[in-house]
């Protein structure tokens, strides 16, 4: 098998989507496991270039991470791939109590044997931008600070309040750490040494500058990166001007079909609007209770939403089942008065997603929600995923096939809360021709 160009761990599953998407749809061959895959699965996809591990470290603790971190970048490290990567959300929310992304760093660090562990947070092509290791996100065709974001200041679980990366790092671990900002990349200054190297990406420029000195200067030192999924694409213009990969390759549209099933326990506003399109453009809306779902005894719960699911789906009509309809509607107080609510919520929509898929013989679905997606998809009985296509108008969350259990060969979405436009259901259902 030829040397793997990286390996991947996405902190939650539409994130790991987001850098299959990126690599793919580049040219390099890669596959998405649901869990670390046995000598048969992995053997099936040996002409891949790029491995991926979803995981759900997002939503988990720094003593959950000291365990099943150390053994997923174990595995990885395995596979003697040029590049290891630690994904994280482009939007970087994360605190020391859940999701730490310093804690993440320091397992990665320690199991790779490095000393410093670049970082790229910058992807203008999900518009992200790092400028002077300040964090930028769009939202609604407008640019904010972090920390002044609409939407990630007043997230439920890891709301962002500082938009300074390195100083929202050092409130999750003690390494320390160093800024390579805009200027001192395009002038080819030299990084100073430190445990993280931060690296601006504000432009295409910049882009390209952090991906030349991540491969072919930082590489040599260290195996070990950390980021969103501007880390691939940085790299990506390295690779081509190293004759690594070739063109760009071209994707054949998936095509309309006639109904698919969509379960959201997303709060976020975007998810808020595409639902409402949704339900104004064919479908029909299935609202399902948060609370009564993520209890110890939610079989009936599951039951009920599956069968007017089903109805839904029987009368010709496509379905979205819900648990929340935007901010105004969410329940997490209530879900985290709970130990470990909402991964039992996440786990309850994974088994009616695969009710629906099954007994109502679908070829397409959708999950929304990064943290729901990490725990939906591990009760589908997915072993593996690859890029069906690329959705140029809404990078980060693309086609995907399913590989493995009852789920073979469907071709499913998972979408993050913040992700795609307001027609984005209806255009999974259209198959990306809208």
């Amino acid at each position: 098998m030829t040397r793997p160009l990286i390996s991947y761990y996405g902190d939650d599953f539409t994130g790991s989507t987001d850098v299959m998407e990126a690599l793919a749809s580049n040219g390099v061959e890669t596959v998405l496991f649901l869990k670390v895959p046995d000598a048969d699965l992995l053997s099936r996809f040996s002409g891949a270039r790029a491995f991926g591990l979803a995981g759900t470290s997002r939503s988990e603790t720094p003593e959950w991470m000291d365990v099943n971190l150390a053994e997923a970048f174990a595995w990885l490290k395995s596979l003697d791939a040029e590049l290891c990567h630690y994904k994280v959300c482009s939007t970087f929310d994360s605190a020391p109590h859940v999701g730490s992304i310093g804690r993440a760093m320091e397992i990665g660090r320690s199991v790779f044997g490095e000393t410093t562990v670049p970082l790229i947070v910058g992807a203008p092509q999900i518009r992200r931008y790092t400028a002077f290791g300040e964090l930028f996100a769009a939202y609604q065709g407008r640019n904010y600070r972090i920390d002044r974001h609409p939407v990630m200041s007043r997230h439920p679980v890891t709301p962002m309040d500082e938009a300074n990366v390195l100083l929202h790092l050092a409130r999750q671990t003690s390494l320390s750490s160093v800024l390579v900002d805009n200027v001192a990349l395009l002038g080819h200054t030299d990084p100073a040494e430190a445990d993280i190297l931060l690296l601006d990406v504000l432009g295409d420029r910049t882009q390209r500058a952090a991906g030349n000195l991540l491969w072919n200067q930082l590489r040599a030192k260290s195996r070990f990166v950390c980021g969103s999924s501007g880390v691939e694409y940085a790299l990506i213009p390295a690779w081509r001007d190293s004759g690594l990969i070739g063109p760009a390759p071209v994707f054949a549209a998936a095509g309309p079909v006639d109904r698919i099933a969509v379960v959201s326990g997303s709060v976020s506003p975007t998810t808020e609007r595409q639902i409402r399109h949704a339900l104004a453009n064919g479908f029909e809306g299935v609202t399902v209770d948060p609370v009564a779902l993520s209890a110890q005894e939610n079989a009936s719960t599951i039951t009920e939403a599956v069968d007017a699911g089903l109805t839904v789906l029987e009368s010709g009509r496509s379905v979205v089942l819900y648990t929340a309809l935007g901010p105004s509607a969410d329940r997490g107080g209530e879900l985290d008065s709970s130990t470990g609510a909402r991964h039992r919520l996440g786990r309850a929509l994974g088994r009616i997603q695969s009710e629906l898929i099954t007994r109502a013989g679908l070829s397409r679905a959708v999950v929304a929600g990064g943290d729901t997606s990490s725990h939906a998809l591990g009760e589908m009985g997915i072993s593996a995923l690859t890029l069906k296509m690329p959705l140029p108008q809404t990078p980060g969350s693309p086609l995907c096939i399913a590989h493995g259990g009852v789920a073979d060969g469907l071709q499913i979405a998972l979408k993050g809360g913040q992700v795609g436009g307001d027609d984005y259901f209806s255009m999974i259902r259209a198959g990306g021709q809208m």
